[in-house]
C-alpha cells in the first residue's frame, strides 16, 4: 500500500479514525473521502466490471460506518479497508454465482417441464440463453416479466426499484437482445 502524503494541516488517518469513532460526521465524511478512490480501485481490480465496482464501494462505505468503531489500529488503515474491500467485492461475486445458478435452474425446470426444448437450434433457447448473457439487472427484469409474467410494478416490487426503471431495464434488454441475437443469426 502506498502511503497518503498530507498537506500541512491535514488531518492524519489517525486522527480522522479518532474522530469518527467518537461520531464527528465530518471526520468520517473526510475518511471516505481521502480513500474512496482507493477502495473503487481496489474492487475495480477485484471483479473488472465498473458499476460491480461502484456497487462494491458503496457497500464498503456503508460497512466502514458500522465498523469503523470495531478497527483497533494494529496495521495500516488501508490493510484494514482492503480487507473489507475484498469482502465485500467477495459478497458480490458469490450473489452473482446464486443469481447464474437461479438463472440456470429456471432454465433446467424449463426444459424438463417441456417449456423449452433440449436442441441447440431451438430459437426460443437461444433467446432465454441471450437471455441469461445479459447484465444482471436487466435479466432479472426479463426473467420477471417474460419468464413469470409479472407486471412491471409487480417486478419493481421484487426488484427493489421503481417501475420506470424496470421498463427502462426492459427497453434496454430488448435492444440487446436484438443485437446478441442478430450477431447468432437467430434474427
Amino acid at each position: 500500500m502506498t502511503a497518503m502524503m498530507l498537506d500541512d494541516g491535514e488531518a492524519s488517518d489517525a486522527e480522522l479514525i479518532g474522530r469518527a469513532r467518537g461520531g464527528d460526521r465530518g471526520a468520517f465524511g473526510k475518511l471516505l473521502e481521502r480513500h474512496y478512490g482507493f477502495v473503487y480501485r481496489a474492487a475495480y481490480r477485484w471483479c473488472g466490471r465498473k458499476a460491480d465496482a461502484e456497487d462494491i464501494a458503496q457497500d464498503v462505505c456503508v460497512r466502514l460506518g458500522r465498523a469503523i468503531r470495531d478497527y483497533q489500529g494494529n496495521g495500516a488503515f488501508t490493510t484494514w479497508l482492503y480487507a473489507m474491500t475484498l469482502n465485500a467485492a467477495r459478497d458480490v461475486i458469490r450473489k452473482r454465482a446464486r443469481d447464474v445458478a437461479k438463472t440456470d435452474a429456471y432454465g433446467a425446470y424449463a426444459l424438463i417441464a417441456g417449456e423449452a426444448s433440449a436442441q441447440s437450434d431451438d430459437p426460443a433457447e437461444a433467446l432465454w440463453a441471450a437471455v441469461r448473457m445479459l447484465p444482471d439487472k436487466q435479466r432479472d427484469a426479463v426473467l420477471l416479466v417474460y419468464g413469470e409474467g409479472f407486471n412491471h410494478a409487480a417486478a419493481a416490487e421484487v426488484m427493489a426499484i421503481s417501475e420506470a426503471t424496470v421498463s427502462w431495464h426492459i427497453h434496454e434488454a430488448k435492444k440487446r437482445l436484438k443485437l446478441l441475437m442478430r450477431s447468432a443469426g437467430e434474427v
